[in-house]
């Protein structure tokens, strides 16, 4: 017979004691979101925990999600839009009532509609006010406050504007930027505000989504993308592993640049560069602090190839697609999960932990990554098969075998095995971006040199295999997202 846990102390501590406190917490916490995949898992810590999401990834058989009954008419309008939709579902509300309307809400992408529902729901989001997170979601501001932070970026100039490719080159002679540029807007991601600017034919065609904008002017570096999730608290910023960006791989976006997934692997930058981009994270994230700013966020960094210098990319405050990788390393190797960190902040409880302590724990791990599989044919058609969510496991001949029902990546057993998120399934439409599901193996599926290994292609084309798909009827014209509700993560 099991003994009850012992009283929660009044200050957290250790390791034990937050363990303890989430065990025993009786505050329901949401994550609502289009799918479940952001942060999954976390159940397994916290009493209360559920979701709350519009794609059935499961089929029903995920004892912790609730997925709410769609509105065949409902046209979002942003993955916003979609997040008000699914706070103020009646199945939502009536969970909430039944678990006595009062608790927390997590979710990747909200706005101050989504503070009033919660609130009038007697609920309160886990998260910085959604005024303060578009503030610092600019990269003008990020760049600004990494100034005051002492965290470098790449040679830039921020808060200007330009209306023809020689007031542009103009700008760049300021700063000796040189005509190799890169060119980005405030907002946006999965590098569709980024533009690469190197001649006049490359401003022609992006002139559009230039002119009239506020811009950040950098220099282009030849450099490796890599991103880390951390987390702001009053105890200081905790850093989660380094992990490298996926991007731009036509077999899986169709999107040049696009970010499309992550490897995570100890040898990742060992010895100054590591400790110069877990030092940049920390300073950033006191700042954040210091702004208001708590809880996670996500830390894109550069690694300049010519000369070894590591810059700040950008900021995304939110929980984000770097989370779910962080997560699995965190509490696999580490015994906490990342995000258990971020609640603290935002829950009933005082606690005084040593973050440098703690973030020892998952100095070593083994090699993970994720894949984001997009529809990448510019086509419109019904799925009338696609694969299941669970462990999958890749045969001699190239195909995949569909081996059991899993909600947890972390059974992935070997590297021949693969756990897949399904997004999109029987009865959705495919198109163009669509988030179609997403894959977390053990292993690497890029090289050191950014090329996409043989596996990681066998991978991709083994799952979109699985899909079947009916041509649409002449006069069947079905509601297609528009780019600011596609991205599903």
């Amino acid at each position: 017979m099991s003994t009850p846990d012992t009283k929660t102390p009044d200050k957290l501590r250790s390791l034990s004691d937050i363990y303890r406190f989430f065990r025993n917490t009786t505050t329901p916490i949401y994550f609502v979101s289009p799918t479940a995949y952001n942060i999954l898992g976390l159940g397994q810590w916290i009493q209360g925990f559920q979701y709350i999401s519009h794609f059935d990834s499961f089929d029903g058989g995920h004892f912790r999600v609730t997925n709410v009954e769609k509105n065949t008419e409902r046209e979002f309008r942003s993955m916003e839009d979609m997040v008000n939709y699914l706070l103020s579902h009646k199945q939502s509300v009536e969970l909430f009532e039944a678990n006595g309307s009062k608790g927390k809400i997590l979710t990747v992408m909200f706005d101050e509609e989504a503070e009033k529902i919660a609130a009038s729901l007697g609920m309160e989001l886990a998260l910085p006010p959604s005024e303060l997170r578009s503030r610092i979601d600019s990269k003008i501001v990020t760049t600004q406050l990494a100034n005051e932070a002492g965290v470098p970026s790449a040679p830039n100039l921020v808060d200007v504007e330009a209306s023809s490719y020689e007031e542009l080159l103009a700008l760049a002679a300021e700063k000796n930027l040189g005509n190799n540029l890169v060119v980005q807007t405030p907002y946006g991601d999965s590098g569709k505000t980024t533009f690469f600017i190197n001649n006049q034919e490359d401003w022609d065609k992006r002139s559009k989504n230039i002119i009239g904008e506020k811009l950040k002017v950098m220099k282009y570096i030849n450099h490796i993308p890599g991103t880390v999730e951390a987390v702001a608290t009053r105890c200081g910023t905790m850093v989660g592993p380094l992990q490298t960006d996926i991007t731009g791989y036509a077999e899986l976006t169709p999107y040049k640049g696009g970010w499309c997934g992550n490897d995570i692997f100890p040898e990742l930058l060992q010895g100054e560069q590591r400790d110069k981009i877990i030092a940049m994270v920390k300073a950033m994230g006191d700042k954040l602090y210091e702004n208001g700013y708590r809880g996670t966020f996500c830390f894109d960094y550069l690694v300049d190839t010519d000369d070894g210098e590591v810059y700040l990319g950008e900021i995304n405050p939110r929980i984000s697609g770097a989370s779910p990788l962080t997560n699995l390393v965190t509490s696999k190797y580490g015994g906490i999960p990342l995000m258990l960190i971020h609640l603290l902040e935002f829950m009933d409880v005082d606690f005084e932990i040593d973050v440098d302590e703690i973030q020892k724990r998952w100095a070593d791990f083994d090699t993970w990554t994720q894949l984001v599989l997009k529809h990448t044919e510019d086509r419109v058609r019904l799925i009338t098969k696609a694969p299941q969510s669970g462990i999958w496991r890749m045969q001699d001949d190239g195909s995949i075998k569909f081996m059991r029902r899993s909600i947890d990546w972390g059974n992935v057993s070997d590297n021949n095995d693969a756990f897949y998120l399904r997004v999109y399934g029987e009865g959705d439409y495919s198109y163009l971006g669509a988030d179609m599901g997403i894959l977390v193996a053990r292993g690497r599926m890029q090289s050191d040199d950014r090329q996409l290994l043989p596996r990681a292609k066998e991978w991709v084309n083994a799952i979109n295999a699985q899909f079947e798909y009916k041509e649409l009827e002449e006069l069947e014209v079905p509601y297609i997202p528009t780019d600011n509700v596609r991205k599903m993560l």
